[in-house]
């Protein structure tokens, strides 16, 4: 049975990049995956003092929407490392909080899918033919938490 979440509110809303679960990384605290990722856009960037701007916004919403800004310019290699730097944000959430790490491995092979009717890249997109890469994010996060537990790695 497919698992979808979305909204932070519903069911399964730990596993958005805007529930309030923070990370630290790289020798800073950020309250969301969301504000982390936005702000990596604009590293090594002419828009680079926008990163300040964004870590201390105080919603995942606005971070997201100074992230996306069409006036800025992220970084050359974006396209080239913006799944990595998703992935290591939410595998740190995860192995940070035991309480949402429990909910991701009670998961266990289940498709996870990101039900956004607008993001058909991190989502599946409203008539579900998106490429769901934050669904397959958590899946491979709930494979490599999985193997560190069982020491199969």
């Amino acid at each position: 049975m497919t698992i979808y979440f979305y909204k932070v509110n519903q069911p399964y809303g730990c596993f958005s990049n805007f529930s309030p679960h923070g990370i630290h990384i790289h020798g800073q605290f950020w309250p969301t995956v969301e504000h982390y990722y936005q702000a990596q856009k604009f590293v090594g960037t002419n828009d680079e003092p926008i990163i300040t701007v964004i870590h201390g916004v105080k919603t995942p919403e606005e971070a997201a929407s100074l992230g996306r800004d069409p006036l800025r310019k992220v970084r050359p290699d974006w396209e080239d490392v913006k799944l990595s730097v998703m992935r290591a944000a939410v595998l740190i959430k995860f192995l940070t909080h035991p309480d949402i790490q429990a909910i991701l491995l009670e998961t266990g092979d289940r498709l996870l899918v990101e039900n956004s009717p607008t993001d058909y890249y991190w989502g599946c997109g409203k008539d579900q033919t998106g490429q769901n890469h934050l669904g397959k994010i958590l899946m491979s996060v709930r494979q490599e938490i999985l193997q560190r537990l069982t020491g199969s790695i």
